[in-house]
């Protein structure tokens, strides 16, 4: 598809997790399938006694280092929510560290008055659950207190961990980055936190790391910005210390294409040199690449000929 601009958002998907006898009993649940039977107005949820929220499910651990940052204020909401249909359920949230940040610590600071109990656990001694008759037992090892609980409850509910797609040929079509974890990486975390390294393609929503609805809104309205101060100027200035091909003698081997970690090289599809290389002067950075790779000797950089380098050293010489 021709196009001027991209925007990477492709989201992310949530973590099927198999531990705490998920998929074993109808009582151990994710976060989304808890959500779902909220919103078509469950009537079994108002009979619950007790709910036992557990945090870190897939996340935090060394194959996923990092945080999904809204298990937490997700897990304290549905714990409010199922209050609400009973005063008198017991909840409990499981946890390793609360991350409720900015003014999510208001939902932590309500739960609290409201009388949801927070339970931290150790990594090395995560909370068991085993079927109890119609409904489950947990028991846990409080870390604070050093002492173990047992809670009898109806309802688990696991926080899932938040997984990219991972999607390595959409980053190789774009000449984009991916971390270690398979989120896209962005151009700079303070400078450029929508932007990539490639100009013209542009970064948001969970597809960069995992984040809140109001934060995904906030990027993907920076995304459209940095897109929109493209597409509105009738013309591009560029630098003109760039690449280009002097095609009669590009073998189309394609290396400079492969090489360029701007996307700037492409084969020609059609007219008198077919199958030659061009270079695209907007997205060339002027880095080289291409030049030192060339087989063929048919790319050059403006201001860096072969004339004008000797020039330069005989005149250094003289």
């Amino acid at each position: 598809i021709r196009h001027g601009v991209a925007v990477v958002a492709t989201g992310a998907g949530a973590l099927e997790p198999s531990e705490y006898g998920r998929g074993g009993h109808p009582g151990v649940l994710t976060h989304q399938e808890l959500d779902r039977r909220l919103i078509d107005r469950d009537p079994e949820l108002a009979r619950l006694r007790a709910a036992v929220f557990i945090q870190c499910v897939g996340s935090r651990e060394p194959e996923r280092p990092y945080c999904s940052r809204v298990c937490c204020t997700h897990s304290i909401e549905s714990a409010l929510a199922l209050k609400e249909l009973n005063p008198e359920l017991d909840a409990y949230v499981l946890y390793r560290d609360i991350r409720s940040y900015g003014l999510r610590e208001r939902v932590y600071e309500r739960a609290r008055r409201e009388g949801v109990k927070f339970i931290r656990f150790d990594p090395g001694a995560k909370p068991e659950v085993q079927p109890d008759g119609e409904g489950l037992l947990v028991r846990v090892r409080d870390a604070a207190l050093h002492q173990d609980w047992e809670i009898r409850a109806d309802l688990v509910t696991l926080a899932a961990a938040i997984v990219p797609y991972a999607d390595e040929s959409l980053a190789q079509m774009f000449k984009v980055p991916l971390t270690e974890q398979g989120f896209f990486l962005e151009a700079h975390v303070k400078l450029g936190p929508s932007e990539f390294a490639t100009d013209g393609v542009f970064l948001c929503g969970l597809a960069h790391y995992p984040k809140g609805i109001d934060e995904s809104i906030a990027q993907g309205r920076a995304a459209a910005s940095r897109a929109m101060t493209l597409l509105a100027r009738r013309s591009i200035h560029v630098s003109g210390t760039v690449a280009y091909v002097d095609p009669r003698h590009c073998s189309s081997c394609g290396v400079c294409v492969a090489v360029c970690p701007y996307s700037a090289p492409r084969l020609l599809e059609s007219g008198p040199w077919a199958g030659k290389s061009e270079i695209n002067p907007i997205l060339c950075k002027g880095c080289g690449l291409c030049v030192a790779a060339c087989r063929s000797n048919a790319i050059f950089a403006r201001g860096f000929s072969e004339e004008q380098i000797m020039a330069q050293i005989e005149e250094a010489f003289v």
